[in-house]
């Protein structure tokens, strides 16, 4: 099936949803209106669980042997190794290491409903599994987030995908492309924009949770910060101002800043002024830099150094990253870009002179 959409034998239905529009080769459910992530499952058949069961192996010595048949007996667990199964259809759908830990549809889907306190203002779009049901993802377009200028970011769309095999993580990035079909959702995979990965471990719910709070675009966070935005959009800031806003939100310690301050650039480590580097060729380089919300704007620098962390920043996996974005690190220097850029809205330059 080059369509690649999940065919339940048991209920004689794909496992795929559209709103309105007939997408993938006409398989699966057209529906006028889907209005919660509950609703999504169901009309797109994902209401099915995934349990992880041991692996077992046959034992050679272990046979029973009649006439020319012989019947070898699963006795060998593999340590170590579990298969996760669909319960509905007994389909294994892969094979996982002892700390994978299964993340059901609906929890997944959840995602959703955290963004706007019970998915109400939603349009969920498209749904669906593929193979035997180990690939689900799910489109919806999003009410009330940031907008700023005339970039409007309601016609974007939001895309969850989530594995049940062992292959990759949990992941939810904004895409201009609707999922209509498999080509669309490898379209979708590549324009990926924002993206968070979360891996199948014990705190992946946990960071599901959280997840819309780290993409920016948590519905309180939006209503507050959308004023704001648009009006560092209008306030100009030179290359040389971006330069020391990014330097001294990124500083690491009192004495750090202290050394700046004095202009001892020499004295400073190089991991640290290559931080700077980086930081400041993402705000003069990136395509997301260019537009006219953000070339030579407060704004642009804002976005220069929560982007940094965001596209820029290297990391030792996709949850140090999140740790670092949610509660450490990144989130510290975007708080202290934040400070810094709003004192310049008020003062100007002045604020690189604030203690």
């Amino acid at each position: 099936m080059s369509h690649n959409i999940n065919f339940n034998s048991k209920t004689g239905k794909h496992s795929f949803f559209s709103v309105r529009e007939r997408a993938w080769h006409g398989l699966g459910r057209i529906v006028k209106d889907c209005p919660t992530s509950a609703d999504a499952i169901r009309f797109a058949g994902l209401d099915y669980e995934v349990e992880k069961r041991h692996l077992f192996t046959y034992d050679n010595e272990n046979q029973i042997a009649d006439e020319d048949i012989t019947i070898k007996i699963p006795e060998l667990e593999v340590p170590g190794y579990y298969a996760t199964v669909r319960t509905d259809t007994e389909q294994v759908l892969g094979v996982v290491g002892r700390g994978y830990e299964v993340v059901q549809n609906w929890d997944i889907f959840s995602f959703f409903d955290a963004i706007v306190g019970g998915g109400e203002g939603i349009h969920y779009e498209t749904a669906g599994a593929l193979g035997k049901g180990e690939r689900v993802f799910i489109t919806a377009k999003l009410p009330g987030y940031i907008r700023v200028g005339n970039d409007d970011l309601i016609e974007k769309y939001l895309l969850l995908t989530a594995s049940h095999d062992g292959f990759g993580s949990i992941k939810a990035c904004f895409t201009p492309i609707r999922v209509v079909c498999n080509n669309t959702l490898n379209a979708a995979l590549k324009n990926m924009q924002n993206c968070v990965k979360i891996r199948h471990t014990a705190t992946a719910k946990e960071r599901l949770e959280q997840a819309h709070k780290l993409m920016g675009i948590s519905n309180q966070f939006a209503n507050g910060m959308d004023a704001i935005f648009n009006h560092w959009a209008k306030v100009r800031i030179t290359d040389y101002e971006v330069k020391k806003l990014i330097q001294m939100a990124l500083v690491p310690s009192k004495e750090v800043l202290q050394k700046l301050e004095k202009g001892k650039w020499d004295e400073l480590s190089t991991r640290f002024k290559n931080t700077c580097e980086s930081a400041f060729e993402y705000a003069m380089a990136d395509d997301t830099q260019q537009l006219d919300t953000t070339k030579g704007t407060l704004f642009g620098a804002f976005n220069a150094v929560s982007g940094y962390f965001q596209n820029v920043a290297n990391f030792k996996d996709g949850e140090a990253k999140f740790v670092s974005i949610m509660e450490g690190t990144a989130k510290l220097r975007t708080q202290e870009a934040f400070r810094l850029c709003n004192g310049f809205a008020k003062s100007g330059s002045d604020v690189f002179h604030m203690n």
